[in-house]
């Protein structure tokens, strides 16, 4: 509020309407995290409100994208290269800050991001920091040792800058036992790991590669992959359902569950997955509501994505938590994240009611001939203020690259 003795002296220069701007100009918003929902958030919030200062931090120089990822690692079809944009280029091609640098905590008190860089003030914080893998339910907790699994046994399942080092391993892979474990439910992108399996097959089948592919999966196999995984590619997959992981020996090259120890020759291993640290000792982080113990995501709104502890925090994208009682978690993807980001720059920028995150993607879920499947995914407020999800799956047997066009639109949005 300008107090009315200096607007009348502001008015009668003439410089009214230059104050304004500036006083708006103080107002920085800090986004954290270069994926999907970072990326919309920070473009959004430049196309509707121009007047706030926006920085995007990343501890990565460029971003990289896990759409069509699987079909690339095995050269099924006409497929690009997964996406990699230099986030500098983004940052100035719509109008906001980047700053390359990891983001070391947060200081909610004084409101300021530190980082390797140095401390960055905010009046708002949108933190989309992604995910990190526990590799301590595995009984792996030396640093040497979780740095080694990384480097011959990743899943790359965390950032798609992975991909060309999987891609090389897998074209290295000349026969054997090929081990892939599915994380426990939720984890990044559902379906990806079904659809990595089913292509693994198709490449072992087809290139008669004398391999088997053995997938540990502790969760319920998706439906649109059943016949392909458990009936087509029968002769090259080895499917275990409801097998817990316990522990794993990288000299060895053993991995144990609950009901037998599985040897590999190589493994693309994925341990369940967190919230990324940053989180944490912020005390961002949902406390189980009965053991009061962290249970591993984020605390915040199902609307409006605020922090549950802390009204300047928006937390969106894969480290969010619980939305719901009745179907937990909003789905782990991209695409949900974008939405994620505009939802919460509607909010900063002019007060928005929030929207709801339904989403579509596309999924290659047959090959040889190739079927995909588009997933639509709904939400509606039940009477009692409940969140109701509502997935529906349309399978498409003759897919004409819905999948590749999906993917230019949502990166037209944020690149």
């Amino acid at each position: 509020m300008i107090n009315p003795v200096r607007r009348r002296l502001l008015l009668a220069g003439g410089l009214l309407p230059l104050y304004r701007p500036l006083r708006a100009a103080v107002r920085q918003v800090v986004v954290v995290g270069g994926g999907w929902g970072g990326l919309a958030a920070a473009a959004q919030l430049c196309r509707q409100a121009p007047d706030l200062a926006v920085t995007l931090v990343d501890r990565q120089a460029a971003f990289h994208s896990f759409a069509l990822g699987n079909r690339w690692l095995v050269d099924h079809g006409q497929v690009p290269a997964p996406m990699r944009r230099d986030y500098a280029a983004v940052a100035a091609a719509r109008g906001y800050r980047f700053v390359q640098a990891e983001a070391l905590g947060i200081d909610r008190a004084g409101q300021r991001l530190m980082t390797s860089a140095g401390a960055l003030p905010y009046d708002w914080l949108v933190l989309s920091p992604g995910i990190r893998e526990d590799f301590s339910a595995w009984q792996i907790s030396d640093p040497a040792a979780v740095d080694l699994l990384k480097k011959r046994f990743s899943g790359a399942m965390v950032h798609a800058g992975e991909l060309p080092a999987l891609k090389a391993r897998l074209q290295a892979f000349t026969g054997g036992d090929l081990l892939l474990t599915i994380p426990p439910l939720p984890y990044r992108c559902p379906p990806a790991p079904y659809e990595r399996a089913l292509l693994i097959a198709w490449w072992l089948k087809t290139r008669r590669i004398p391999g088997r592919l053995i997938i540990v999966d502790p969760n319920p196999l998706m439906p649109a992959f059943r016949h392909a995984l458990l009936e087509r590619f029968r002769d090259q997959v080895t499917y275990l359902d409801h097998a817990q992981v316990r522990s794993v020996d990288l000299e060895r090259r053993t991995l144990s569950t609950d009901i037998d120890d599985i040897r590999f020759d190589m493994a693309l291993l994925s341990p369940p997955q967190q919230a990324a640290g940053l989180l944490w000792p912020a005390g961002l982080i949902r406390a189980d509501a009965n053991t009061g113990a962290p249970d591993g995501w984020a605390a915040q709104g199902a609307l409006d994505l605020r922090s549950r502890d802390d009204e300047r925090i928006f937390i969106i994208g894969d480290a969010a938590g619980v939305v719901s009682p009745l179907f937990g978690h909003y789905p782990k993807t991209g695409h949900v994240a974008s939405r994620m980001g505009a939802i919460v720059a509607g909010q900063i920028a002019g007060g928005q009611t929030p929207m709801l995150p339904e989403s579509l993607c596309h999924l290659l879920s047959g090959v040889d001939p190739d079927a995909g499947t588009r997933i639509e995914t709904s939400y509606r407020l039940r009477g009692d203020g409940f969140l109701l999800q509502e997935v529906r799956q349309v399978r498409r047997p003759n897919p004409a690259g819905e999948d590749v066009a999906w993917a230019a639109g949502q990166y037209a949005g944020f690149l």
